[in-house]
């Protein structure tokens, strides 16, 4: 089947989604509040580059002690992951501000967390949101050989073993994004004309990707081989250091919304149609987790509300907990699931049996 012939049903004749918009919408405007970010989310935003840059200039700056460069280059890597997940995110979705200018900057924070605008929108708005959880459709389920995200991926040996190495790995998400990911995903979306909005020229495309790519490399490694008298190789191991902590919480905050057994992974018949409807698919196919917590709440920018975020992307995560009891009643009214893990620690626990369970040998298997 092709990639791009899934579509999904039209029949919804309880009209789910259609009720829970309305109610939604009855919400902001009844409080007569904005669907965008406000001054809780502008707050964040300056606590979390500072928590991400500040650490970098003092490094640059006061000549400290190794052990001290070591603990800042942790401190980055928690404040990228911060800008990741709370500006960045809403950046691209559109739903930071009212004011298209704001939501182009604010998504651009990416250039500095070593990704690309075009990449990541089209995997994670187009690809990863319209396609959640599908096999072969969402790319943000495929991990090539070396992990088993689906029943439907092919199985090898080493998966047995994969909750017990997985979480190594996650580390290297952003790291890829610097060396190696961007690269490829442009060469497979252009190829494929994908884009989220206009396609964008070619040469424009691959430049920005090389200019960002020399401006990144300059300012996190040549500079502060420039700058500090310190081993080449340490500072390297700083970088690999920053992006392996932000690697970890990025990629463990996305698998628990979506990597485990509540989570399902539907595939479509043989006209590739799938059975729900689009926003109903969303609800099998996400998982909130900790929402009670406010730490979790505040620091993964509103991505352990994966239900909400998922049906209504344009609307900014500082709306999360509030919209979110909408979403649970009308769900509940439509005999649909609305699937959550009341603590974090729990949604780790079904992630790591859930890739352990995928890990088992199939019984179709060759």
């Amino acid at each position: 089947m092709d990639k791009g012939s899934i579509r999904f049903s039209r029949k919804d004749s309880a009209q789910f989604f259609k009720t829970l918009n309305k109610r939604v919408n009855e919400y902001f405007k009844e409080n007569k509040i904005k669907k965008t970010g406000n001054w809780r989310l502008y707050v964040k935003t300056v606590i979390m580059f500072a928590l991400f840059l500040t650490p970098y200039f003092l490094i640059l700056t006061l000549g400290l002690p190794n052990w001290a460069n070591l603990l800042l280059t942790i401190v980055m890597g928690v404040g990228m992951a911060g800008v990741g997940m709370n500006v960045m995110h809403d950046g691209n979705h559109g739903s930071y501000s009212n004011k298209k200018w704001v939501n182009k900057l604010m998504g651009s924070s990416i250039y500095i967390l070593a990704g690309n605008v075009y990449n990541w929108q089209v995997q994670h708005n187009v690809l990863h949101h319209t396609y959640t959880n599908i096999h072969e459709h969402d790319e943000d389920m495929e991990a090539g050989r070396i992990l088993r995200f689906s029943k439907h991926a092919e199985w090898q040996k080493h998966h047995k073993f994969q909750h017990l190495y997985s979480v190594f790995l996650y580390g290297l998400l952003t790291f890829n994004w610097a060396i190696t990911t961007d690269f490829q995903q442009m060469y497979r979306y252009m190829k494929r004309k994908l884009s989220f909005g206009k396609l964008p020229s070619p040469v424009i495309n691959w430049s920005t990707l090389v200019i960002t790519k020399l401006l990144y490399i300059t300012i996190w490694i040549v500079l502060p081989m420039l700058i500090l008298d310190i081993a080449w190789w340490k500072i390297l191991l700083g970088f690999f250091i920053m992006h392996y902590v932000a690697g970890v919480i990025l990629s463990v905050v996305f698998q628990l919304a979506h990597i485990v057994d509540d989570a399902q992974t539907p595939l479509p018949d043989e006209s590739g149609t799938m059975k729900n409807t689009w926003a109903i698919h969303q609800l099998f196919t996400t998982v909130n987790f900790g929402t009670k917590n406010k730490i979790v709440n505040w620091f993964t920018g509103g991505l352990n509300h994966q239900v909400e975020h998922h049906i209504f992307p344009n609307i900014s995560h500082v709306h999360y907990t509030k919209i979110s009891k909408i979403v649970k009643q009308t769900a509940k009214e439509f005999n649909l699931p609305y699937n959550e893990y009341r603590t974090t620690r729990k949604a780790i626990i079904s992630h790591f049996k859930h890739l352990k369970e995928l890990g088992k040998k199939p019984s179709f298997a060759v």
